[in-house]
């Protein structure tokens, strides 16, 4: 089992399928995300509540962060062997006419890929470790625990930080707009009679998605979400 599973491993379509597999554990991991995310509308209590369960169970927090870790790694690490390979397969450019068949999400995804990567990192340092923004991380305490609530609303006070996740997250929406579409393929689930319906599935999931997350920042820095005091 073991020598199977290495020996699938070395070849493209083994790592093809184990992107898939990663990408889709990872979109799982979205929507769980932007389920907690969107308390923020639900107001105060509801997301301190949530922020403060979570608080309360490290091993679970922990055990899915270094899981999730672990899946991103190898989702990335991956995907860049696959570009590399399929970049020395050839050699020679595309020609213009070729490359109008291919849309732009599917001709970045590894340039994209990345650029998710390295927003996560940030956004780990700005509200995971408080190292962006230290003083909006630490300040806002509401009786003993943290007022997340606050923490996030006034931290998209600040067009910079607004900015930059609503580029970060238009970043991801191309990224899933070919990657939830291309799992069905890499597993083999490319039937000329479903194919119409697959390549829907990226476009609609990574625009839900995404208008999603765009919802928060975007309302804090428009005034739609207020923190205390204001």
């Amino acid at each position: 089992m073991n020598l199977w599973l290495f020996r699938m491993l070395r070849s493209s379509v083994g790592r093809k399928v184990l992107m898939a597999i990663t990408g889709l554990l990872l979109i799982g991991f979205l929507v769980s995300h932007l389920s907690g995310n969107l308390l923020v509308f639900a107001g105060r209590d509801a997301m301190n509540d949530y922020a403060q369960f979570l608080k309360e169970h490290p091993g679970l927090i922990w055990g899915a962060r270094i899981g999730l870790l672990a899946i991103f790694l190898v989702h990335v690490i991956t995907g860049l062997t696959l570009a590399a390979e399929n970049k020395a397969a050839r050699p020679i450019p595309y020609q213009k006419e070729a490359c109008i068949q291919a849309s732009l999400p599917s001709r970045t995804m590894a340039r994209t890929g990345l650029l998710v990567f390295v927003f996560v990192v940030y956004h780990l340092l700005h509200f995971t470790f408080g190292v962006v923004q230290a003083s909006k991380h630490a300040k806002h305490l509401e009786g003993l625990r943290y007022d997340v609530y606050d923490m996030v609303v006034l931290s998209f006070h600040n067009p910079i930080i607004a900015l930059s996740y609503i580029v970060a997250i238009l970043v991801l929406w191309m990224h899933l707009w070919h990657g939830a579409s291309s799992f069905f393929q890499s597993l083999g689930w490319n039937h000329p009679k479903y194919r119409p319906v697959f390549e829907k599935v990226g476009p609609v999931l990574s625009t839900i998605l995404c208008l999603g997350f765009l919802s928060i920042p975007l309302s804090a820095w428009l005034g739609i979400l207020k923190a205390g005091g204001m």
